[in-house]
């Protein structure tokens, strides 16, 4: 976001949370497609992995976005003390910690190609 708005780069967000697409959500869709490719869709170890995106992906969407909102309105609490409160010079809070809906969403289906390109990769170098 930051690239368009002020036209620079901020390398924090590259390793950071927030963000589009969710990193999260595409690497733990990405691993249970893998997981699901080698050892069968039916199987105990795809409904781990499947359990463990699912997982992930509601605390993006629920815990660690409220999380985020939160930060927000205390870092603005913060900024409105006058200079002399203890609190005044405090480092604000991470105010980008989670994740929308669609952010996820978009991650999740970036999960899932990199899981196929890989099955694809996989079948085609044997």
């Amino acid at each position: 976001m930051d690239r368009y708005k002020e036209r620079r780069w901020d390398l924090k967000q590259l390793v950071g949370s927030g963000g589009m697409p969710s990193s999260h959500s595409a690497t733990v869709t990405a691993l249970a497609a893998a997981v699901g490719f080698q050892e069968g869709f039916g199987g105990s170890v795809f409904a781990t992995a499947l359990v463990l995106a699912c997982v992930v992906m509601y605390d993006a969407t629920g815990v660690r976005l409220h999380a985020g909102r939160q930060a927000e309105v205390l870092n603005q609490i913060v900024y409105e003390l006058p200079a002399e409160h203890p609190l005044a010079e405090s480092r604000p809070l991470r105010e980008l910690l989670g994740h929308t809906p669609p952010q996820v969403i978009a991650g999740c289906l970036l999960g899932i190609v990199t899981g196929v390109i890989g099955h694809l990769i996989n079948l085609f170098t044997r």
